[in-house]
């Protein structure tokens, strides 16, 4: 069995028992970063091993994973923060696991998509969601694209292309409604909502630290 084992994205105290228990039994752990994952473990006293696992290496070492997978061995794959695989490795394991028929296992718990949505104050009945945009090839065909989206557009986005970002934004799809999520679940949590030219404005004068989401305003049936 493969486990995806959601860990928290700020507060240790969103780590669920399941994962917990999940993390101690299995043989064991693929981690994307095995110093920030040996934190998490060593504060719930778990003393399972760590194999590292991530974007740069995934490719290579995916097909002893599943040979091991396939002998009856649990294996369970976490990332920094939030569910494996949204916009983080472990798409291709699940992929790989599902054409040999090896099952897998999603626990639920953390991502930041949904605390942000829910907190933004935007329509989030229907929203679709972004992961990181392209920084330079094709990134402009995206704004192009989402300019026609009606449902609520989310999407992920870091400290220092924040502004440029809102200000593409602003450029390609007009003044709409937005929220900026900051730090979710950690003491510094922030939610800012405004017109993107108010945000452009606040952020210009701001220094922005921490994981963002962007929720924005889809255009207007």
């Amino acid at each position: 069995m493969l486990y995806l084992v959601p860990t928290p994205v700020g507060n240790l105290d969103d780590m669920t028992f399941r994962a917990v228990s999940t993390l101690k039994n299995v043989n064991y752990i693929l981690a994307e970063d095995t110093r920030v994952t040996g934190k998490l473990l060593k504060h719930f006293s778990i003393d399972t091993k760590m194999r590292a696992y991530h974007a740069h290496n995934e490719h290579k070492v995916l097909d002893g994973i599943i040979d091991e997978l396939d002998t009856g061995v649990d294996i369970a794959i976490v990332t920094d923060a939030g569910t494996p695989g949204i916009s983080d490795p472990g798409f291709l394991l699940v992929r790989a696991c599902h054409e040999k028929g090896i099952s897998v296992s999603c626990l639920p718990g953390a991502t930041a998509i949904i605390p942000a949505i829910v907190s933004s104050g935007l329509p989030c009945e229907k929203f679709v969601f972004e992961g990181f945009l392209p920084q330079k090839k094709g990134r402009q065909t995206r704004f192009l694209a989402l300019a026609e989206e009606e449902r609520t557009i989310v999407l992920y986005e870091s400290p220092h292309r924040l502004v440029k970002s809102l200000k593409q934004m602003l450029e390609f799809w007009g003044d709409r409604q937005a929220c900026v999520s900051r730090e979710i679940s950690k003491i510094y949590e922030e939610h800012r909502s405004g017109l993107l030219s108010e945000l452009i404005s606040y952020y210009d004068q701001q220094a922005v630290k921490g994981e963002i989401v962007l929720s924005v305003e889809g255009k207007k049936a």
